[in-house]
């Protein structure tokens, strides 16, 4: 036991070490929300595209150019599009947090885009009939009929998504982001112990997920009330 708090004092008191990890901690949640709220815009956008083509058969350019991008970032991996962006694509930004961002941002939005059109296109046919009886135009019962049904529907999918995106931060350290896990592997190498600094890591990591799950269990539970 007397190790346990030795070897703890070591990594994390000594030195403020922990103010490494809440460095680190802040960089990678700016990351995550930024680039779920991109991702989020994004992949509505592109899902609204591609079902409205589906079921209209219209914006076949713009359909075009949506199959291409889903196409090319679900096939590569994220490593590779986040140091494409970094070395090549952004390599004028001088700001590597903005860098993730974007590139996180695209990346998760092409899976949004295929959870939310799997949404859209869940709903039943008779909720546009009964859009069009009221006299809305597709976009207006898209807007205020659809999408909101469709949401309810894929919260869970999104909840996953959200959390993959807060793990697949940690490869941020590849392009010299300070992000937790970066900042747990250099305490790591300053006090030449592995153990503590990444289950270290790896607690707060599980602990923001905990939240995160127990968060969308209360928007999903609200949810199911508004219905009845």
């Amino acid at each position: 036991m007397d190790k346990i708090v030795e070897t703890f004092q070591q990594c994390f008191i000594e030195g403020d070490r922990y103010l490494l990890l809440l460095e680190g901690l802040r960089n990678t949640l700016v990351i995550t929300v930024f680039a779920l709220i991109l991702g989020l815009v994004l992949g509505f956008l592109v899902a609204i595209v591609r079902s409205t083509h589906d079921k209209r058969g219209g914006l076949k350019v713009l359909n075009a150019i949506c199959k291409f991008y889903l196409t090319v970032i679900r096939g590569t991996p994220t490593l590779i599009q986040l140091m494409i962006m970094y070395y090549i694509i952004l390599i004028a930004v001088n700001n590597s947090i903005i860098v993730a961002i974007l590139a996180f941002g695209i990346n998760s939005g092409a899976y949004i885009a295929e959870i939310v059109r799997a949404g859209i296109m869940s709903i039943d046919e008779g909720q546009y009939e009964a859009g069009r009886s009221l006299g809305l135009s597709y976009g207006m019962t898209m807007r205020m009929i659809v999408i909101p049904q469709a949401f309810k529907n894929v919260l869970p999918a999104l909840g996953n998504e959200f959390i993959t995106l807060l793990k697949e931060t940690s490869i941020s350290g590849y392009i010299g982001i300070f992000e937790i896990t970066r900042a747990g592997d250099i305490i790591r190498s300053r006090t030449y112990t592995a153990f503590m600094p990444l289950i270290g890591v790896a607690l707060i990591y599980l602990v923001i997920v905990i939240v995160l799950t127990k968060l969308l269990g209360v928007m999903e539970k609200r949810l199911r009330n508004s219905d009845r």
